[in-house]
Formats: structure tokens, C-alpha cells, sequence
């Protein structure tokens, strides 16, 4: 890679944030964090993870921030919750996986993959918003990855087109035969 490539900074980025919301678990004690569920948008726990160390009280903030960390839509490891639910492990964990194949091979993208990539996510969370359904973590962990795979592909697209037009490159003109 003789230039910067700010994919791979996504790739990195992204996949720190995955590895960190994974160990966490591990990095208070046994059976600490049981229920998290709250609302998005809201620091609603801040009573259970306020005397943890930096690193976990940081991305359990983040948690409580950004996700509604609902218990029962949520893994535990080391008999704590994650900071996220499934959905969102889900997401992260496909953002890693494609943002490391775009960060070193350029896709062409087709709007009919993307939206085809964000279809099983909008099912399955929009019938649990609608109905009785009730959707499984591992559903919920398989389209979110799905999701987050379909996503890295829609940064990847940006990111060239965005550099494109900055270097002031030109599709070629179409000809008429």
C-alpha cells in the first residue's frame, strides 16, 4: 500500500471496537452486569458500570448510549452482558469483515446488492416491531453481519467516489453505436 488508505483505518477502527465490546465481559467480575435494558440514546446504567475501570466502563458507556442492550436480545460471556445486543454485535462484526475486503480490493458495487444486503436486517427487526414475532440471537447476529457486510461495501463506494471527484476523474462518456 504505497498510499493511505483510509478503508483500512475503518477496517482498524471498527474492528477494535468489536474485539473491546467482546472482552469486556472479561474485564469485571463474574455475574456483575445482568441486565442492562434500557433505551437508545439514553445513559440509563450508569449506576452498574460507573466503578468498572476505563476501558469497560468506556464501551459499556458507549453500550448504553447507542443500543437498548434489552437483556433477553443480548449474549453474556463470563456471566456478564455484552454492552450490545446480538443485532449491533452482529453489525459490527460484518462492518470488520467487509471493511477488510474493501480495504484491499475495490468492489463494484450495485444498488440492487445493497439493498438486497439490507433486506433480511429490515424483516426480521421490522416484523419484531410489528407483530408477536420474536426473533433468536443468533437471527438477530446473522443479519445484522449481513447488514454490517452490506454496509462496508456502501463506505467503500463512497470512499472511491468521494476520491474520485477529488482527483478529478471522470467517468468515461457513454457512446451510442
Amino acid at each position: 500500500m504505497s498510499k493511505f488508505n483510509g478503508l483500512f483505518l475503518i477496517f482498524i477502527l471498527f474492528t477494535l471496537l468489536t474485539v473491546l465490546i467482546l472482552i469486556s465481559p472479561f474485564l469485571v467480575p463474574k455475574d456483575t452486569l445482568n441486565d442492562l435494558s434500557g433505551r437508545v440514546g439514553f445513559i440509563d446504567n450508569s449506576d452498574q458500570y460507573d466503578d468498572l475501570s476505563i476501558i469497560p466502563r468506556a464501551i459499556y458507556l458507549f453500550g448504553d448510549i447507542e443500543c437498548h442492550q434489552i437483556a433477553s436480545r443480548s449474549y453474556f460471556l463470563n456471566e456478564n452482558q455484552l454492552p450490545i445486543c446480538s443485532r449491533d454485535v452482529g453489525i459490527l462484526l460484518g462492518i470488520s469483515i467487509g471493511a477488510s475486503i474493501v480495504a484491499y480490493r475495490r468492489t463494484v458495487i450495485r444498488p440492487f446488492l445493497l439493498i438486497l444486503g439490507l433486506i433480511p436486517v429490515g424483516l426480521d427487526g421490522g416484523f419484531q416491531s410489528l407483530t408477536a414475532y420474536e426473533s433468536t440471537n443468533t437471527v438477530r447476529l446473522i443479519t445484522g453481519a449481513i447488514a454490517g457486510v452490506t454496509i462496508s461495501l456502501l463506505f467503500s463506494w463512497v470512499y472511491h467516489e468521494v476520491n474520485r471527484v477529488e482527483n478529478g476523474v471522470r467517468y468515461p462518456e457513454k457512446t451510442e453505436k
